[in-house]
Order: C-alpha cells, then sequence, then structure tokens
C-alpha cells in the first residue's frame, strides 16, 4: 500500500480530494449540487470523443465540461438551473454512450471515464494534476469575496455593484476546471460524491465559511485516503468505497447535529 509505485497515487488523489472539496463548499452553499452532477458528466462524453478520434482525452475533458457549465449559466433563467442542467445531463449522457458505442475499448473506456484510474496514475498525470489544481486554487481566490457575498447575500451583492451572472458564470467556469482535474483520476461519478459528501457535512456541523472549508478538506481527504486503503487491501472498486464513505460523513454529521440539539 505504501510501495513506491503507489506514491502518485497518494498525491494525486489527495490534491484531487483539496480542491473537489474547496470547490464543493460553493456548490453546497449555492445549491448547485445538480449541476455539480451535470459538469461531470459533460466532462464524460468529451473525454469519450477525444478518446474516439484520437486526442488528448484532457482536451475533450476541459471543453466539454467547461462548454457544458456555460451553457447552464447562460441558459438559465434567474439562477434556476433545473430544467436547463436535465437537459445537459441528458444530452451529454447520450453523446458519451454514442461515442463509446463507436469505440474498440467500450468496457474500459466507459469504467475509466466514469470511475477513474486512481490506483493506475503515472508521473505525467501527477504535474499535470498539481498544475491544474493551482490554477483552481489561483482563480479561486481572485473571485472568492464576491463569490461568497453573491452566495450568502445576493440582494447585497448586487447592490455593490457585483454582477450575478458574470458570478455564476465564473463559478460554474471553475467548477468545469475542477472537474477537469479530478476526473482522470476519480471519474465523472466519484468526482460528484467527493464534491457534495464531504463539504455538505461540513456545512452541517458548522456555518462558518473558514471552519467549514478546512473540515470539508479533512473530510475529503480522510475519504480518499480510506478509500484507496481499502481498495488495495480488499481487491474491491474504489468507487464504492468513495461513494459510501463520502455519504456516510453526511449521515454521520446530521447524526450529531441532531443529538446535539437534543
Amino acid at each position: 500500500m505504501f510501495a513506491p509505485f503507489m506514491t502518485d497515487t497518494w498525491i494525486t488523489a489527495s490534491v484531487v480530494a483539496v480542491i473537489a472539496a474547496l470547490v464543493g463548499f460553493f456548490v453546497v452553499l449555492r445549491g448547485a449540487a445538480f449541476t455539480a452532477h451535470a459538469v461531470p458528466n459533460a466532462a464524460f462524453a468529451g473525454a469519450a470523443g477525444a478518446s474516439l478520434i484520437g486526442v488528448s482525452s484532457l482536451l475533450g475533458l476541459g471543453v466539454f465540461s467547461l462548454g457544458g457549465a456555460l451553457g447552464i449559466g447562460l441558459l438559465s433563467r434567474r439562477g434556476r438551473h433545473d430544467a436547463v442542467t436535465a437537459l445537459i445531463v441528458a444530452l451529454m449522457l447520450g453523446l458519451g454512450a454514442l461515442f463509446l458505442s463507436w469505440s474498440t475499448e467500450y468496457a474500459p473506456e466507459i469504467y475509466s471515464l466514469l470511475f477513474g484510474e486512481v490506483l493506475g496514475i503515472s508521473a505525467n498525470e501527477v504535474g499535470l494534476t498539481v498544475i491544474l489544481a493551482l490554477v483552481c486554487l489561483a482563480i479561486l481566490a481572485i473571485i472568492y469575496r464576491p463569490l461568497m457575498l453573491s452566495s450568502t447575500l445576493p440582494d447585497v451583492a448586487e447592490a455593490r455593484g457585483i454582477s450575478p451572472l458574470r458570478v455564476e458564470l465564473l463559478f460554474l467556469a471553475l467548477v468545469a476546471l475542477a472537474t477537469t482535474t479530478a476526473v482522470p483520476v476519480v471519474g465523472a461519478l466519484l468526482m460528484f460524491s467527493l464534491m457534495i459528501g464531504p463539504p455538505a457535512a461540513a456545512r452541517v456541523l458548522t456555518k462558518h465559511p473558514a471552519p467549514a472549508m478546512t473540515l470539508a478538506v479533512v473530510l475529503a481527504l480522510a475519504t480518499v485516503w480510506i478509500a484507496i486503503a481499502a481498495s488495495y487491501q480488499t481487491n474491491w472498486p474504489i468507487g464504492f468505497f468513495v461513494g459510501t464513505i463520502a455519504s456516510a460523513w453526511y449521515l454521520l454529521a446530521r447524526a450529531w447535529a441532531a443529538l446535539v440539539r437534543r
């Protein structure tokens, strides 16, 4: 489990967990969980299409996830994303299924794109993941104040001249970049689990932004570390452990909050 060939796995999964938790905090805060589900599905279709035509899957991931995210932002009305998001999910899943049906590597591709290959990370992927993660952190730092204000007090933000549409588009672009960083590692479905479970649990336990974001990062790191160790020992799919643990944090947080209220 701690052999040299596993070093890249531990590093990359940890980087992805941090990005998923920080971006996921704002996803939960803004009530945009459905959007966070749609963007990885768009990335899945893009990677499948890129694999089909023989170009970098990362390019397909980036183009489709950004296109899906901006489509949701531009076509939605007054912050209501549900109808547009549902249509984009359906469209992207359909395209992904079509692209993979044309590929000679159907089974490996669909498993890799949906559930990731965290135990098969190469040294090149580590460097690229770290670079994309640093870009994510830089963008988040730049838009942090207007994003926080528009997420918690949208009327005050608009009164101060902060454009809701501009902030929304920047936030969705950030979700797309985080997705591009994480999907090759944890897959489209597990990215959603990691982005929602730990931040949602942290929000239940504390309402203050800094402690909530810190706790979300801690829970996300614990999720991927436990999942890697458990998968290595049992040879079970890592996706099972990531999805189960991420959900368990939220259930435990709700139980603890209920106990404290009593």
